[in-house]
Formats: C-alpha cells, sequence, structure tokens
C-alpha cells in the first residue's frame, strides 16, 4: 500500500505515464527489488485534486496493455466513482465495497482539521 501511496504523490504532482481520458491515467509502480520497468501498471481514476481511486492493475510480463473496450469500462466507472458524494465513498468504504488507503500525513491532518480530508481509494 505504501507503493500505492507514494504513486499517487507522484501522479498530484504530475507524473503519469499516460492520460487514458474521462479521468483514468496510467501509472507504473515499483515493486521492491524490481524497479519501475519490472513492475506493476496501475489505471487510476482520479480528478487529480483529492480523489485517487485504483480501479485496475496488472504486471507488464502478463499483458502489454488494455483493450479500448476496457478503457471505456473504465472512464464510466471513473465517471461514477468520482461523481460520488463523501457520505457515499465513507458508506462504500465501511461496506468494504472500497478500501481506503491513507499517507501518514494525511491522517496527521485529519486529526488536526477533521472536516477537510483527503484520500486514496482503492
Amino acid at each position: 500500500m505504501l507503493a500505492q501511496a507514494g504513486a499517487s504523490a507522484e501522479m498530484a504532482a504530475g507524473l503519469v505515464d499516460a492520460d487514458l481520458g474521462g479521468g483514468i491515467f496510467k501509472k507504473r509502480i515499483a515493486l521492491p527489488g524490481r524497479g519501475k520497468s519490472g513492475s506493476v501498471r496501475t489505471l487510476v481514476a482520479t480528478n487529480k485534486g483529492s480523489r485517487w481511486f485504483f480501479v485496475f492493475g496488472f504486471e507488464k510480463n502478463e499483458r502489454a496493455s488494455i483493450g479500448a473496450r476496457e478503457v471505456e469500462a473504465l472512464q464510466r466507472i471513473a465517471t461514477d466513482l468520482l461523481g460520488l458524494c463523501p457520505g457515499e465513498l465513507d458508506a462504500h468504504v465501511a461496506s468494504a465495497a472500497l478500501k481506503e488507503i491513507c499517507h501518514d500525513s494525511e491522517e496527521e491532518g485529519r486529526e488536526q482539521d477533521s472536516g477537510r480530508r483527503s484520500r486514496d481509494r482503492a
């Protein structure tokens, strides 16, 4: 999960591998001891603000990429996820439909200001 947290921070800084449109971005994530070239590709639904949803991942040695129909499906998922209100997100996390990944610095910020939250969602 630490790798996902680092990936969302990199993407927030503009470091993405590809913008697939419709709120879907491709980001390579290095696995320990393998580096980015031999690691996983993740597809993330994001508003480039406070919402980062890791929606799909694969190893490069398992498949080269994803097809156009898969991208279209992920774009529809992105629209749904990015359209959820905070209460709906909380309900999905509570039901385990989504898993929240928090950064340590964000959790500290959350303790200081419980009214503002920034989350990564898986």
